[in-house]
């Protein structure tokens, strides 16, 4: 991909032919800088410390490693303790794992003389099939963009969101979400990107670096401003990557990467609510899940359910008639006393599933005929509380709202 006047990938050998180029992502995005790695625990370093970071750069970065470590000694042993070492530095990482696993099978079965060579050709073959492989996605992926700006008449630039960095940074070239938005940029379809900060490393600053060098339009905003532009109307396209995919094609990722799904999944058919506030004044929310038809309608709803409640507004007949007019309600409440987070987790989680549910004859039929009221039944009072006593146990300066420092028991309850 091009930086200035110069096109680079993320690894590459030097021209001596056997030292390893490498971008060090640590110092993005303030200034470029190249690093020359010529022992194996250099590159162990550079992968433990993220600079080298992404799935499939840490896969080519490995297999490099391994080429550096039997440089000086082909043997057995040196060709185990360099693909322990490297393995050690991120133990989660699939793809690190998987490309050491094929580096150790390929070079044990040859003559000690022979891997040295073998190494450096195997890494050198990784990294352009990886190359291959993220061109093929920003082929496929162009296809979708272009689909929806045709949709869109081609009246205005697409509005995309990103969520992490799943760019060239992450990959040796052109990368796996972004690859789609490269390859629509240079084929002159007008797009506009969103780039989530991505906290807490902030990785989609490597996204905005990454465009900027490229000369994509784009703008970087915090996580949660996410959910707020779909709302809004000012997302046309969410593209994430997936660090796990199964069979089936559900994906895990980065974290932050639910809400966008969330938000993603079926914005016209569910509205968050703030329906009251807490004893110190925080807001308490509802999330309310139906039918497209019935979420535009919600406040007619919210206004013949209040009639319904109080007889003395409403004639019998009028009852009657509201009855049969108005949707079943389900309110469904969460509450785990002592902890802040879990009803949360459990609510955003019914309720992705209610919003991404396809083809399911039973989630369609709910939605059909009933509005699902979701209520984590949160206590922000007192998980600013806790926030405050943890901070103060740990003998860091907190920085409390006053009212939350000095309650004292009983609390006078949130609700």
């Amino acid at each position: 991909m091009r930086v200035g006047d110069r096109w680079y990938r993320t690894i590459w050998l030097d021209d001596d032919g056997w030292s390893v180029l490498i971008i060090d992502q640590t110092a993005l995005p303030g200034e470029l800088v190249v690093l020359r790695l010529t022992e194996v625990e250099q590159v162990a370093e550079a992968i433990r410390t993220m600079r080298v970071r992404g799935a499939p750069l840490i896969g080519v970065a490995a297999a490099y490693g391994v080429a550096l470590a039997l440089r000086s000694d082909p043997g057995d042993e040196a060709l185990r303790g360099g693909v322990g070492m490297l393995a050690a530095t991120r133990p989660t990482a699939v793809n690190l794992h998987w490309a050491l696993e094929r580096v150790d099978r390929e070079l044990r079965r040859l003559e000690p003389e022979a891997r040295g060579a073998a190494a450096y050709h195997l890494a050198g073959a990784m990294a352009d099939e990886d190359v291959a492989t993220c061109q093929r996605i920003g082929e496929h992926g162009e296809r979708l963009i272009r689909a929806c700006w045709e949709a869109l008449g081609h009246g205005r630039p697409m509005e995309v969101l990103t969520h992490c960095n799943a760019g060239w940074l992450a990959a040796v070239d052109w990368g796996t979400a972004l690859a789609p938005i490269y390859r629509a940029h240079d084929a002159g379809i007008p797009l506009h990107v969103w780039v989530d900060e991505t906290r807490p490393r902030n990785q989609g600053l490597l996204t905005e670096w990454e465009l900027a060098r490229h000369g994509v339009p784009r703008t970087v905003v915090v996580d949660n401003a996410g959910g707020h532009l779909m709302r809004t109307g000012r997302v046309d396209l969410c593209l994430v990557g997936t660090d796990r995919t199964t069979r089936t094609g559900d994906v895990a990722n980065k974290i932050g990467t639910y809400l966008k799904a969330l938000a993603a999944a079926a914005p016209e058919r569910s509205r968050l609510v703030e329906y009251a506030r807490s004893w110190e004044g925080r807001p308490l929310w509802i999330f309310v899940v139906g039918s497209a038809d019935r979420i535009a309608k919600l406040d007619t709803i919210k206004a013949g359910l209040k009639r319904l409640a109080d007889p003395r507004t409403t004639t019998p007949a009028e009852r009657e008639e509201l009855i049969k007019t108005l949707p079943v309600s389900v309110w469904l409440l969460h509450g785990v006393h002592g902890n802040e987070i879990s009803s949360s987790d459990a609510s955003l989680a019914e309720a992705y599933h209610l919003l991404a549910a396809r083809n399911d004859a039973g989630v369609d039929a709910i939605l059909a005929n009933a509005l699902v009221i979701i209520d984590p039944m949160e206590n922000p009072d007192g998980r600013a509380r806790f926030i405050f006593q943890n901070l103060l146990g740990r003998a860091a300066k907190p920085d409390p709202e006053p009212i939350s420092a000095e309650h004292d028991e009983p609390w006078p309850g949130g609700r």
